[in-house]
């Protein structure tokens, strides 16, 4: 087994916040706001990564749509019925298949399924594969949509 990387820790982290809000009802950008308040005075709770910071800060922006194409793509489930853990590691895979643009999605998905491994049931990586497997295929067409309507600097560059 190859040695976790720094992003693959970042994504831990970022589904650990993301279940953690959800056990408390809070919002996970509260919690990242707290954590950083706190690691100033206790080293032990350790930084947050900027992708952990990322992945959050996307997922409170967009969190209705991914749950949106979340429940569409779920078969003999609701959002709502799955593990906590599963249901974060699909919002943080969902999100970066749709946002981000240096990260192919084989390794988003990969990556979703190892954290299954990891942290849930033995039967969630399978479950978060074949949910993501149908998701992937939108992911060029929402990038696309993305970067079309996002806003361009004009010809002075302003």
């Amino acid at each position: 087994m190859k040695k976790p990387g720094t992003r693959h820790k970042a994504r831990q982290r970022a589904v650990d916040l993301l279940f953690e809000a959800e056990a408390k009802n809070v919002a996970a950008l509260d919690l990242v706001a707290q954590r950083r308040e706190l690691v100033v005075d206790d080293e032990s709770i350790g930084m947050i990564h900027p992708y952990t910071a990322r992945v959050i800060e996307g997922l409170a922006t967009d969190r209705a749509q991914i749950d949106a194409v979340l429940e569409s793509h779920l078969r003999e489930w609701t959002l709502p019925r799955l593990p906590a853990v599963d249901r974060a590691i699909l919002r943080l895979a969902a999100w970066e298949l749709f946002n981000t643009h240096d990260v192919p999605p084989v390794v988003v998905v990969d990556e979703a399924v190892e954290l299954a491994k990891e942290l849930s049931t033995d039967d969630s990586p399978a479950f978060v594969n074949g949910v993501l497997g149908r998701i992937v295929e939108l992911a060029p067409q929402v990038r696309a949509a993305a970067q079309a309507t996002a806003p361009t600097a004009d010809a002075d560059g302003e």
